[in-house]
């Protein structure tokens, strides 16, 4: 079993930062792929930023430039630096977690945590 959970929303002005935090623990052989995404009242949920094994990252345009998505595999943790905020970033962060959860054989696992609310408001 692999449980995720995320931190660190909550409620800040136009034009501050916060910082998200997505910490997997349980049966963890690998993890390769850590996302942020994203979901808006009355939206669908969207892809915010990927960061594979490696470090190699991918953004959605609308975060470009603001958002930087961060890896610590020692501690199996993820975060995503969110510089500039805006109104339209509010939404409930969702962080998905791939990897290998086998002991002696492999056995990919995909888990979502129970997401984190950002709210961009005056």
């Amino acid at each position: 079993q692999v449980q995720v959970v995320e931190s660190g929303g909550g409620l800040v002005q136009p034009g501050e930062s916060l910082r998200l935090s997505c910490a997997a623990s349980g049966s963890i052989s690998a993890i390769y792929n850590m996302g942020w995404y994203r979901q808006a009242p009355g939206k669908e949920r969207e892809m915010v930023a990927i960061i594979i094994d490696g470090g190699k990252a991918s953004y959605a345009e609308s975060v470009k430039g603001r958002f930087t998505i961060s890896r610590d595999n020692d501690k199996n943790t993820g975060y995503l630096q969110m510089n500039s905020l805006k109104p339209d970033d509010t939404a409930v962060y969702y962080c998905n977690v791939e990897g290998d959860s086998g002991r002696d054989h492999y056995e990919y696992f995909e888990v979502w945590g129970q997401g984190t609310l950002v709210t961009v408001s005056l």
